[in-house]
């Protein structure tokens, strides 16, 4: 299945009192690139997600987005300092005991005190926490994957119409290549009739010398291997595979193939011809760059 690098996915599920939201999206890039958002309490998760997004992506610039909301519990706890309160106690007791004025400490006061009363994550299961995550993280990378094989389908289908024109006009090249030489010969006899006038044309130098232009000419070398290479291009799509980097060398081969052709044939059919190939070998081009 062709994938697309370009894709997004989302899951949101209620585990063990936690609201987990993963957003996994992605552009195009030569290479695997990571980057997250999360909060700072869940970063211990990092290298796991990335790990797990890696198994299936190969290619891609991929952000991937946590939100964790606790509903059923609290994750801070607050911790009394008995020891510090018992100072403070001890300190104003004396302190009104020395200036005879009545203590009116209360408890609601203590925690005005500095230091009494200590804000304190509370402990979490980091394993649970983990498998929770995961089961969203999987959930939101499936659907993620999903709309990469639908991108991947359409761009499949548009290299594949466009391979097919490729591959018709390059036997109609070979069809107009056919005649080309003997299209020489007599254009060539022609015109020595012209300057020769009734002077006998050398039938040996003319066969010379399209020998020579048919040589220098010749473009079967390259129409077998465009055809092949169209073949081979129809297997990689194919392919179960991330296939962007060989389609992207086998687009450059069908480039300098067709380029060739258009060097060698100065003819005005096969160029029109040439220059077409070029423009759909260009589209192919830009397709393949959104191709894992």
């Amino acid at each position: 299945m062709i994938l697309s690098m370009t894709g997004y996915g989302r899951a949101e599920e209620v585990l063990h009192g936690r609201d987990i939201t993963v957003e996994i999206k992605s552009v195009n890039s030569r290479f695997f690139e990571y980057s997250s958002r999360m909060p700072r309490s869940y970063a211990f998760l990092d290298d796991r997600l990335k790990k797990l997004l890696s198994a299936d992506i190969s290619r891609g610039k991929v952000e991937l987005g946590l939100t964790v909301q606790n509903l059923e519990t609290v994750d801070t706890e607050i911790v009394p300092n008995v020891e510090l309160a018992r100072q403070y106690s001890n300190a104003l007791n004396e302190l009104c005991a020395e200036l005879n004025i009545a203590n009116d400490l209360k408890a609601s006061s203590l925690i005005r005190l500095p230091d009494v009363f200590t804000a304190k994550k509370a402990p979490q299961d980091e394993e649970q926490i983990w498998q929770d995550v995961q089961t969203v993280a999987q959930k939101a990378l499936a659907n993620f994957v999903e709309m990469r094989g639908v991108e991947g389908a359409k761009l499949k289908e548009d290299i594949l119409g466009r391979l097919a024109f490729l591959e018709k006009t390059v036997s109609a090249i070979e069809e107009n290549s056919a005649g080309r030489v003997s299209r020489y010969t007599e254009k060539l006899y022609t015109k020595l009739q012209t300057i020769l006038e009734d002077r006998n044309i050398d039938e040996a130098r003319l066969l010379t010398e399209a020998a020579i232009f048919a040589d220098k000419t010749a473009v079967d070398e390259e129409t077998v291997r465009l055809h092949s290479h169209i073949a081979q291009y129809r297997d990689f799509l194919e392919m179960n595979s991330p296939i962007g980097k060989k389609l992207d060398f086998l687009t450059q081969e069908l480039n300098r193939e067709t380029n060739t052709i258009g060097s060698k044939c100065n003819e005005l059919e096969i160029t029109r011809m040439v220059v077409d190939m070029k423009g759909e070998i260009e589209k192919i081009r830009e397709q393949i760059q959104n191709i894992e």
